[in-house]
């Protein structure tokens, strides 16, 4: 069974030396990376906070960043933040990084692979 999946952020993370770290990767989230957050003191003030401590507990690399944590997905731009939102509904609902789409113009169905892809790319 497949537990671990890349992704490629659309901007990337800007670490304090200037540098963009964009490949990483994510795991499936267990019950306790769900219901641990909850205890946060963070997150039981703002209740959105609790996507950025679960990005934190989930993500298992980034570039060549030696930790990932919830202080590194806080200082990701928004772009970046909403991708690994929607990610980790992905892989966590559906097992896969498949979404499926349909054409504005001609409305033909198809799925687009989210994971390590270009935009523009399938």
């Amino acid at each position: 069974m497949r537990t671990e999946f890349a992704f490629e952020l659309p901007r990337g993370y800007l670490d304090e030396s200037g540098t963009v770290h964009r490949h990483g990767a994510m795991r499936l989230a267990t019950a306790r990376d769900e219901l641990v957050p909850l205890r946060d003191i963070r997150v039981r003030e703002n209740p959105a906070y609790l996507s950025v401590v679960l990005l934190g507990r989930v993500i298992t690399r980034l570039g060549t960043l030696p930790a990932v944590h919830d202080g590194t997905v806080e200082q990701m731009f928004a772009s970046d933040l909403a991708f690994l939102q929607d990610f980790y509904r992905q892989i966590n609902a559906e097992g896969h990084t498949r979404a499926a789409v349909a054409c504005p113009h001609c409305e033909e169905s198809f799925e687009v692979e989210l994971a390590g892809s270009r935009l523009g790319e399938s």
